[in-house]
């Protein structure tokens, strides 16, 4: 355990894989090119993780240090990487099959489609001892911060939101199942997300057992932690909290998304936090969350509309978020309908960025 003004931080990103003429493909060797490159659940997409790491130095150091073997190894297979949120078009996407990706098949329905069409990022923080529900809390407050990475606008061809993931993942894979997906209210003591997370297993063995699996099988497969999605949760098992909202993106883009947020997660060494109002502000003293409609509301700005919201980016910039170092790739697309072959097209323009990125980093001082 670092000490506990210097949390360690992890991040992992998904990216889709292409071949050299944009059509997704599988991982292939790039699973063995680095450490923490690793399969998804389903066949076209890589995730590539960092250790634990206690600065940003570190956490970008070794992220890009374990991106470039990835790529390296990429371009000896005649594959890419597309830094993402979603593959723009409407490709058939197989998953690998696994036992615990046919009980969520069946128990989602036929929803459970939307979820191979997303890759997001997903940030953790060491929890602090005795503070842990009020880095639960104050992540869920900013919840709506996912809009300063959004990456792809686009689900199967269509413009559908500024965040076609978010969109996709929380209003239509999981609407059978609110509570799985959705982002949940604050929580006052960690026995109460106990008994949240509790209830919501329960849910859902019961549903997967309402389809046809027996519960020994459910059990097999998944624990309390691990049968929800939502944006939000504590990680017992990595005694981290773990952020799950951001959409693929480019990785300096998510190492800034991380670096503010750690900093915001920084300020509760010396300030107290409070549930008032409908504002919400970081100052020296306090860190106040708004109501948790409040906070609903924003994230729904985040979602559909992004950072072309004023209220949105007044909340982040009072929130501690400097709103104006970031400029999302949800931006540069149009509102048009996508071909195949423009999301084909697409995808090899902005795997070319991730590369070009990669190759031009270089390790930065400390923090």
């Amino acid at each position: 355990m670092t000490d506990a003004a210097d949390p360690r931080r992890s991040i992992e990103i998904e990216y889709w894989v292409v071949d050299d003429d944009g059509y997704l493909t599988d991982p292939g060797p790039l699973v063995d090119a680095a450490p923490g490159a690793e399969r998804e659940f389903v066949e076209p997409v890589l995730e590539v993780k960092t250790d634990p790491c206690g600065t940003t130095a570190e956490l970008r150091t070794q992220l890009y240090d374990r991106l470039g073997r990835v790529l390296a190894a990429a371009d000896d297979a005649d594959r890419r990487l597309v830094p993402l949120a979603t593959p723009l078009a409407a490709d058939s996407i197989a998953d690998r099959g696994s036992e615990r990706t046919r009980i969520q098949d069946r128990v989602v329905g036929d929803a459970f489609e939307c979820v191979r069409h997303c890759a997001g990022t997903h940030l953790h923080v060491e929890q602090r001892p005795g503070r842990a529900i009020d880095q639960l809390n104050v992540l869920t407050a900013v919840d709506p911060a996912l809009a300063l990475v959004n990456s792809a606008p686009h689900f199967r061809g269509e413009r559908v939101a500024a965040s076609a993931r978010s969109e996709v993942y929380r209003w239509r894979a999981y609407d059978s199942l609110p509570h799985q997906g959705a982002l949940w209210r604050y929580a006052p003591d960690t026995e109460a997300w106990a008994t949240r997370l509790q209830r919501r297993y329960e849910e859902f063995v019961t549903e997967a057992m309402l389809v046809g699996f027996d519960r020994a099988e459910v059990a097999s497969q998944f624990t309390p932690e691990s049968a929800v999605w939502t944006p939000v949760k504590l990680r017992a098992a990595f005694s981290t909290v773990e952020w799950r909202s951001p959409d693929a993106a480019l990785p300096s883009q998510v190492l800034r998304l991380a670096d503010q947020v750690g900093a915001l997660l920084d300020r509760l060494d010396d300030a107290e936090v409070r549930i008032e109002g409908e504002t919400g502000a970081v100052t020296d003293e306090a860190v106040v969350l708004p109501e948790f409609e409040t906070v609903q509301r924003h994230v729904d700005r985040a979602i559909r509309t992004g950072l072309s919201s004023p209220a949105l980016r007044s909340y982040l910039t009072r929130m501690g978020f400097d709103v104006s170092a970031f400029d999302p790739l949800t931006a540069e697309f149009d509102a048009g309908t996508l071909t195949p072959a423009d999301a084909r097209d697409r995808r090899l323009r902005y795997a070319d960025r991730l590369e070009q990125e990669v190759r031009a980093a270089t390790p930065i001082g400390a923090d």
